[in-house]
This record gives C-alpha cells, structure tokens and sequence, in this order.
C-alpha cells in the first residue's frame, strides 16, 4: 500500500457520464455514511432504542452535520468563497470541516433528545462508533482530491502531490505526509475503543457517558497532534492553528467536566453521607 501512495497521483474523478461527474470524494462520504448507518443500528439494539427513533435522528445528523461542516469550513475560507459563491454548493468537491459537524450533531442531539425524552449520553453512544468509522472511511476523500496533506517527507509513505494543488512555499517539493491516512488511522483506533467501552457499558454498567467523552478528548487530541504537519490555510492564533485552539477548548472542556461530574461525587457522597 506504501508504495501505491509513493507513486500513484490520482484522479478526483471516478467516472464521468456527459456533463455529469461522479467524484472519489463522494463515493467516500456516502461510504463512510453507510457504515455509520449499519454500526448506529447495531448499537440501538444494544441499547434497546427504538429504530425507527434513530433513523429519524440519522436523517437529521447527516443532513445537519453536512450543513454545520460545510458553514465551517466556508467560514474559515471566506474571502475565496465570497469571490465565488457558486462554489459555496459544490461540497462534493472537498470542503466539509468535522468540527463544523461536530457542534451541529450535538447541538441536533441535545433537541432531539429532549423532543423524544430520551437519555442524551445514550444517544452519544450509539452515534459516536459510528462517527468515528464515518470519519476513517470519509477522510480518504481527501487523497483524490489533493488536499488536507501535510508537510513534505522523504518517508516511503509520502504521497506526491501535483504542482498546481501545492503552496508556492512548497512548490518544488514533490511528496508530502499523507495526513489523510494519520486521520483515518488514528479514527480506526478511536472507533474500536469506542465499541470496546459500549461493551463496557453494556456487560460492565460503566458509565455511559464514556462514549461521548472519550471520543471529544481522544479525536481533540488525535487533531491537535496532526496539525503540527498540516499546511492547509487556516487562521492562526498565538502561533496555534485554529483547529488546534479549537480542540484544546474541546480537552480542557472534557477533563473538567470528568473531574467535577465524575471524580467529585464518589468524593462528596462520603463527605456527606
């Protein structure tokens, strides 16, 4: 596989039918959709949720998260998009930001949670897994359309990228790190983990707000890690790409919340008994 992303430089397009274009980028987003779909499914079971309760949810996540991710990433690529603003349309082209995704979905969650009175942890579990395999099978979009990779290497696995897709800051460099795999790698792991707690969960009466928990602090770090080696453009602050600030708000956010919800109340109950 090293050697194929060595050497091979490929084409966005899958297949062309006339004026029509079938893209690599959303033959990966529907792909990765489709597998969250199957392991969401699965978990309701488990966790003993209605079905047809979670495909109404499923209808509004994809449809809001693809929404959040595209006003996202529009945002952070504002003066390009306010010179062409057709182009705002055409997500199937790259240009969906997780993190976009991230605050629509649980924004969606917290609604329909309370619209269905249904636990909100619960939700997180069942749908978290399978946003995490969305993001390992989506973000191999990324390599055919040329985008989101790293800094030049001389590693095997480096992927070379044509000259019209580099910076002028790297322009007579000729392979780069492969970010996309590091990202869908790392996301791989992270659903694994993510099951292993649902089992936990399940078989062990774990806390079920683990899932959730989890995956904002492992995937925050996972991104903070990676974009050392990004070059996409994106605004910095304090020297921190905007990614990275984002997901040390999301860290900081998460281990407080453990500390006082979780480790704080074994400590109280026997204070005050």
């Amino acid at each position: 596989m090293f050697n194929l992303l060595h050497t091979h430089i490929p084409d966005p397009i899958l297949i062309s039918l006339g004026p029509i274009n079938i893209f690599w980028y959303g033959i990966f987003i529907v792909s990765g959709i489709l597998a969250a779909i199957l392991i969401i499914i699965k978990l309701a079971d488990y966790h003993k949720v209605s079905k047809n309760t979670i495909i109404d949810f499923i209808f509004y996540l994809i449809l809001g998260g693809i929404i959040g991710a595209r006003i996202y990433h529009i945002l952070l690529e504002l003066p390009f998009y306010l010179k062409q603003p057709l182009s705002m349309l055409k997500f199937w082209q790259g240009g969906l930001a997780i993190h976009g995704a991230l605050i629509a979905g649980i924004a969606i969650l917290i609604i329909m949670a309370r619209k269905y009175k249904l636990n909100f942890w619960i939700l997180g579990a069942i749908f978290t897994p399978g946003l995490a395999i969305g993001q390992a099978i989506g973000r191999w979009g990324n390599y055919f359309n040329q985008e989101l990779f790293g800094k030049p290497t001389d590693l095997i696995w480096g992927i070379p990228i044509e000259p019209t897709n580099r910076a002028m800051a790297y322009f007579n460099n000729q392979f780069f790190h492969p970010t996309f795999l590091y990202e869908s790698l790392g996301n791989l792991l992270i659903f694994t983990i993510l099951i292993y707690i649902n089992y936990l969960i399940i078989k062990k009466n774990k806390p079920v707000e683990l899932v959730l928990l989890v995956y904002l602090l492992s995937y925050s770090i996972l991104r903070f890690t990676l974009e050392f080696i990004r070059i996409d453009a994106t605004p910095l602050l304090l020297g921190l790409r905007l990614p990275q600030i984002i997901s040390l708000i999301i860290i900081i956010a998460v281990l407080c919340w453990w500390y006082f919800k979780i480790y704080q109340k074994p400590t109280l109950a026997k204070t005050n008994p």
